[in-house]
């Protein structure tokens, strides 16, 4: 099943906001076989609203909009949907009950402009909107559907789930039985993985199809099939996900679809294993990652943000001498400060950053993006320099992934 997405706000367009709804929306409806075909980020301009919509229904049947829809004057998309469909805007005594409900829960009075949510087109059916004050519609006309939802990210994402993914299953069901499998690999390129399974996708039955969807670190393989006969389906898909994994073996850290803090997490736990981070350059970031996970605490015990000199010598243990000789951005401090995060914190493991974000800070022998990483776990230490291309958050982004890709050979070698 093929879609179309239509991101509606001025503040999409001048850089003031990030689109995250899109790549959502993108993300979850993936398993389920629906395949994105265009994506429009428009301003609040009615005229490009319209336009936006007619190009979508040209190429799709199902259009999925998000945004424009605050109790403000700049938000229009309600009238201007109701202008597309038709009807007019009518008030809507559960809409305003649930308005009422969710300004109780968080402690707000109901003025005149939130009142106005309850107006809603006559043209549609109202989805109640349980974490937030604007109702979804869902239009239908001509055997094509337009579901409009908030722009606020919460609550596109939890409605998305709870409502309008399941309507749209039944609504477009084709009988199809659909069906996926991903292996997460790292230390390779994507270009250098293709060839490597260059004639394992040659012999895939026209029934299967391989996705490759790189990030910095890791590439994810998708294998997506899709027949009448779900038996079958599941059959054919795992004998040749089996195959998949036999190719690239070695390169394999996670055979589901989930994330590296994750399959970290999976690795310490099996183990019964704790672990600390001591990070500079990150900023703590390795450690927010880490606790993204539900459950983490099982494992992580904590980080120390040593950005200073003075707090890695006197909180880790380095040696000052050796900051003096080497700098702070070196194999001696980081291996230093992963071992003093584990005593510090009596953790079995440990992670251990420091480097030169920038912009600024990069010598001729270090230039900016420098980081050294040192993962520890019981008397074992493994340390690396990696030259990071990119801005300041670049480089702790890729600093964060291959700090926690270090930790995970590490324990896969013990």
């Amino acid at each position: 099943m093929k879609y179309s997405i239509i991101a509606i706000g001025d503040e999409l367009l001048i850089g003031q906001v990030i689109d995250t709804n899109s790549g959502y929306i993108e993300r979850y409806m993936a398993p389920y076989g629906w395949e994105a075909l265009l994506t429009q980020v428009v301003h609040d301009d009615a005229e490009q609203i319209r336009h936006a919509i007619d190009v979508a229904f040209e190429q799709t049947d199902c259009v999925l909009m998000t945004g424009g829809l605050g109790p403000t004057k700049d938000d229009i998309t309600k009238g201007t949907l109701c202008d597309y469909f038709g009807g007019t805007l009518v008030y809507d005594n559960d809409v305003a009950r649930n308005v009422e409900h969710v300004m109780t829960e968080r402690h707000l009075q109901v003025n005149e402009y939130t009142r106005t949510q309850a107006m809603v087109p006559s043209s549609c059916r109202v989805i109640q909107n349980e974490v937030g004050t604007a109702p979804l519609m869902w239009f239908e006309r001509d055997g094509k559907v337009l579901v409009s939802m908030p722009g606020v990210p919460h609550e596109t994402q939890t409605m998305l789930g709870r409502a309008v993914a399941p309507q749209l299953l039944q609504r477009f069901n084709d009988g199809e039985a659909l069906a996926f499998r991903t292996a997460i690999i790292t230390g390779i390129t994507e270009s250098d993985l293709a060839m490597r399974l260059d004639e394992y996708e040659r012999q895939l039955p026209a029934s299967l199809h391989l996705a490759y969807l790189p990030q910095p670190g890791i590439v994810r393989l998708r294998l997506t099939g899709n027949a009448n006969d779900a038996a079958q389906l599941n059959e054919l898909i795992d004998k040749q996900f089996q195959s998949l994994v036999e190719q690239v073996g070695d390169l394999v850290i996670a055979t589901e679809d989930i994330t590296l803090p994750a399959i970290l997490g999976n690795h310490l736990r099996e183990r019964h294993l704790t672990l600390a981070t001591a990070e500079s350059c990150t900023g703590g970031n390795i450690a927010h990652q880490i606790t993204t996970i539900a459950g983490s605490s099982d494992y992580f015990l904590g980080s120390v943000v040593s950005y200073a000199n003075s707090v890695k010598t006197g909180l880790l243990g380095v040696d000052p001498r050796d900051i003096e000789r080497h700098g702070a951005v070196s194999r001696e401090v980081v291996e230093q400060m992963a071992a003093g995060a584990c005593a510090a914190m009596h953790a079995d493991c440990a992670i251990a950053t420091s480097g030169i974000a920038g912009p600024t800070g990069g010598t001729k022998e270090k230039p900016v993006g420098t980081v050294w990483m040192a993962a520890r776990c019981g008397d074992k230490t493994k340390s690396i320099v990696r030259q990071f291309a990119g801005d300041r958050a670049r480089v702790i982004d890729r600093a964060t992934t291959e700090a926690q890709l270090l930790l995970l050979r590490l324990l896969v070698s013990v």
